[in-house]
């Protein structure tokens, strides 16, 4: 039977969203299938979007309707006859689940103490402990920046708390544990202090305590996106960038005045109110952000209905600004007052509000203890989940410094300000400082925790022009020439590595294979022991990771570099935790063919063997004896790798490239790479349509591979 979570609060407004994305984090890094499930629809006109965040971030495909209980129309027309469907739809959801997140109700009925008991009562009947979320201020949306709530004190929570307590005992609920969310920072060591001895007290009897924690207030995570107060006003996009639409407003600015006097208050991240009618003020606003003289602005609300006459609009046209300008009917006072209650969303748009939701229950949560004590029991295959999981953490604890030379690509941007938010690796950024924070504050990056190097800095430029200098000389290479090259963002983040500055390099995503690692081989170059750089994809499959080689580098190895990528590749393998059973793939198993190409397999496999005598190695054997115990067991009987090769040597770059790309589609698997084996220091490549998370999860490769290098 599934272990399952109820995760519930006293109040609306809590930032409950935000704990489930976790606890969801949490678990799914830790078991195989994870689910969700919403006991009560928060609404039935609309879709749940904090349900549809989670099944995104799930493991088990389940359907949106599959995974709500009633309504809250059901509730009041029969409260005990809800009861029993929730049960019953909840039973078919666990049927398919290892864990099963159950997100309580939200408070859009009736906020009382009334609906708590409720939830503790679903809880109860579903068999799930309770986690317990308080609220640490009350209010929403741009309000609470304007001061519109005050946070609670120690004492505030810890009455709460007995409120809360008391109704999960009397309806027979276990508590697993509390989170006191959106906290006042200065006081979390009281709160928690509070609130644990409140916990103690009040609990049932031969209950004992339950762990406490506290995550402090963010204010970036109630702060509305320029799309919700674009919904929030009735408003349409007039101009700029509809992508920016996503990115969240953190203060708000009233501009019914001059423009003289509208400059001066512009605030960093503001939505900016002007009068349909000021299109000077307009004009003024649109052109303070582009100076780069003055903050940076989320978007501009038009309000008052005007059209804009046809000179303006052409001029707003010819400025291509991005800002996102909406137009709404409303007057200014309603305006505000709508843009000051507009609700920020934990919304799948927002992958900053997702990193920094995500880190800060990382950094104050112990997930470990919260595991510990749902008793969900780890499973022995590794998911994919789980090894990039794994990474991220490996990398973190290895605190590496790692450069980026692609900083005109927003994959590189969002990428960055991810494992900033998660701590994962120090990060240097190449690219004009001005241009590039410029475009992070554009997207609603916050890319504060990165250097931002231009690759034609001075001092930089004369002592990496020197040094490559030096090392090219045999070649002919001048100081003017090494000054030109060194200014190319490749050999500039590869200088850096060189000579120390920085641990490791990720590139590739704007630029070819060869662009990346050709400044490797003349700097970087080889290690002692090896005789050529070569590539590995770590292939998540469902239930494993595997280890094929080489997949993007030497077209058509010699034996004894076959023998070289094999020994480098089970090198990687054990570096990333998996024991190397090497198969040195060939169309022919064993003595049952001949030929050139065999025979190739077959010397290369007899130097792995006199090279390295302790690696579990076999060849030549067809990619199904080494993947298949069965088909091993007959083809290649007595052998230690037949039918349990974790690494996979392909003969020729054709057919390593094609397989993997194949086995990619067609089994559904994660492809992490290529990473690039055999230099002195870590370099590592990009496919040029990247995603984000495969940027992240290559920059955590080579934090490990700098950790052991």
């Amino acid at each position: 039977m599934a272990r399952s979570i109820y995760i519930t609060s006293a109040e609306g407004h809590t930032g409950k969203s935000s704990v489930a994305l976790g606890v969801v984090e949490a678990l799914r890094h830790a078991v195989g299938r994870v689910g969700v499930f919403r006991p009560i629809a928060r609404s039935t006109q609309e879709r749940d979007y904090v349900l549809e965040l989670l099944l995104q971030r799930v493991t088990v495909p389940l359907d949106y309707e599959q995974t709500i209980g009633v309504t809250y129309d059901d509730v009041h027309a029969d409260a005990d006859a809800a009861l029993s469907e929730i049960v019953r739809r909840f039973r078919a959801v666990e049927a398919e689940c290892d864990t099963v997140v159950i997100l309580g109700s939200d408070y859009t009925d009736v906020g009382s103490p009334t609906e708590l008991g409720y939830n503790a009562r679903i809880a109860a009947n579903l068999g799930a402990p309770v986690l317990l979320v308080l609220g640490g201020r009350v209010g929403q949306g741009l309000g609470e920046r304007l001061g519109q709530a005050e946070p609670r004190t120690a004492d505030d929570l810890r009455q709460l708390t007995e409120i809360a307590m008391t109704e999960l005992r009397d309806e027979h609920a276990a508590l697993l544990a509390v989170i006191v969310n959106r906290a006042d920072e200065s006081e979390l060591d009281a709160i928690v202090a509070t609130v644990a001895t409140s916990v103690a007290a009040t609990a049932a009897p031969g209950a004992g305590g339950a762990p406490v924690w506290a995550i402090p207030e963010d204010p970036f995570l109630v702060a509305p996106s320029m799309r919700s107060i674009m919904e929030a006003t009735g408003a349409t996009l007039l101009a700029g960038d509809e992508t920016l639409l996503a990115r969240e407003a953190l203060g708000v600015v009233v501009a019914a005045m001059s423009m003289d006097n509208v400059l001066p208050r512009l605030i960093e991240g503001s939505v900016v109110v002007v009068p349909g009618d000021r299109t000077e003020v307009l004009l003024a606003v649109l052109m303070a952000n582009a100076a780069g003289t003055f903050p940076s602005i989320t978007g501009i609300v038009l309000n008052g209905g005007f059209e804009l006459p046809e000179p303006i609009d052409r001029l707003i046209s010819g400025l291509r600004s991005t800002v996102p300008v909406v137009k709404t009917a409303l007057g200014t006072y309603d305006a505000v007052v709508r843009i000051t209650h507009a609700r920020g969303r934990l919304a799948a748009d927002s992958q900053r509000k997702y990193d920094t939701a995500l880190a800060l229950f990382e950094r104050h949560v112990d997930a470990k203890i919260l595991l510990d004590r749902l008793d969900v029991s780890p499973r022995d295959v590794v998911t994919p989940l789980m090894f990039e999981y794994d990474l991220l953490e490996r990398a973190r604890a290895a605190d590496k410094h790692i450069v980026l030379p692609e900083g005109e690509d927003d994959r590189i941007l969002r990428a960055a300000a991810t494992l900033l938010s998660r701590g994962v690796a120090r990060l240097t950024i190449l690219g004009e400082p001005i241009e590039v924070r410029a475009r992070a504050v554009e997207l609603g990056l916050d890319l504060s925790g990165a250097e931002v190097l231009s690759p034609f800095d001075d001092v930089l430029r004369f002592r990496f022009a020197e040094e490559y200098a030096r090392l090219r000389a045999h070649k002919g290479i001048t100081l003017d020439q090494a000054s030109d090259t060194v200014t190319d963002s490749s050999y500039f983040g590869t200088m850096m590595v060189h000579l120390g500055l920085a641990d490791g390099m990720v590139s590739g995503a704007a630029h070819t294979t060869a662009h990346t690692i050709r400044p490797a081989f003349e700097i970087i170059k080889t290690r002692p022991e090896v005789s050529v750089v070569s590539s590995v994809f770590l292939m998540a499959l469902a239930d494993r990771v595997l280890v094929y080689g080489d997949c993007a580098v030497i077209p058509d190895p010699t034996a004894e570099q076959l023998a070289d990528i094999a020994i480098s590749s089970a090198e990687t393998a054990s570096q990333f935790g998996i024991e190397p059973r090497v198969a040195m793939l060939s169309y022919s198993t064993g003595d049952s063919g001949a030929g050139a190409d065999v025979e190739k397999v077959r010397a290369a496999t007899a130097l792995v063997h006199e090279r390295s005598p302790q690696l579990a190695v076999d060849g030549p054997i067809q990619y199904d004896a080494a993947a298949d115990a069965a088909v091993g067991a007959v083809k290649l009987p007595g052998s230690a790798v037949a039918g349990r090769a974790t690494v996979f040597i392909f003969p020729d770059l054709n057919t390593g490239n094609n397989t993997y790309k194949a086995v990619q589609r067609s089994a559904g698997a994660v492809a992490i790479g290529p990473v690039l084996q055999g230099l002195r220091k870590p370099i590592n490549d990009l496919s040029r349509g990247a995603l984000v998370e495969d940027i992240v999860n290559t920059v955590a490769i080579t934090a490990i591979q700098a950790a052991l290098s």
